[in-house]
């Protein structure tokens, strides 16, 4: 009788158990200040961005994605020239956030590490650009004042 018992039991927390891990895998979380893009093994990245919470998804169908929203800082460091062809060795900072509607265009052209591809190429054109409109007394000058050039291309 005993016996009986322990072995339905065993049966039904194996059954629980299997039952709990499929749930599992069907169950994300995206947190705060992330967003999430679908990847779908058939028809590919859905045009949907999920946000933050727990979500449900196909289970080894689909694949979330998940990109970081919030600004976050990068620092670029660049050697170029003033306009009196003097070297100028200036690092740039800048904070970006993605733009979380675009995600799956970024994702499907770019890729997850769309930041070390696209961003470096082009701080470090504008900042040559930028630099190259003062001489290095200018630049020296407004350092110093604490003045913070404005990276605006001209127009």
């Amino acid at each position: 009788m005993a016996a009986k018992v322990f072995e339905s039991t065993g049966k039904f927390g194996l059954a629980l158990a299997v039952a709990g891990g499929v749930v599992n895998s069907a169950l994300y979380n995206v947190d705060a200040g992330h967003r999430a893009v679908i990847l779908d093994r058939f028809p590919g990245v859905q045009d949907i961005v999920v946000g933050e919470g727990t979500h449900f998804l196909i289970p080894w169908i689909q694949k979330p994605i998940i990109f970081e929203c919030r600004s976050r800082p990068r620092h670029v460091p660049v050697i170029t020239g003033s306009k009196d062809l003097q070297n100028v060795n200036i690092t740039l900072r800048i904070l970006f956030p993605p733009v979380a509607s675009q995600l799956p265009h970024i994702f499907t052209s770019i890729g997850e590490d769309y930041d070390e591809r696209v961003l470096p190429s082009i701080m470090t054109e504008i900042l040559k650009s930028v630099v190259a409109r003062f001489d290095a007394g200018e630049l020296i000058t407004y350092l110093l004042a604490g003045q913070s050039v404005l990276l605006q291309q001209p127009q």
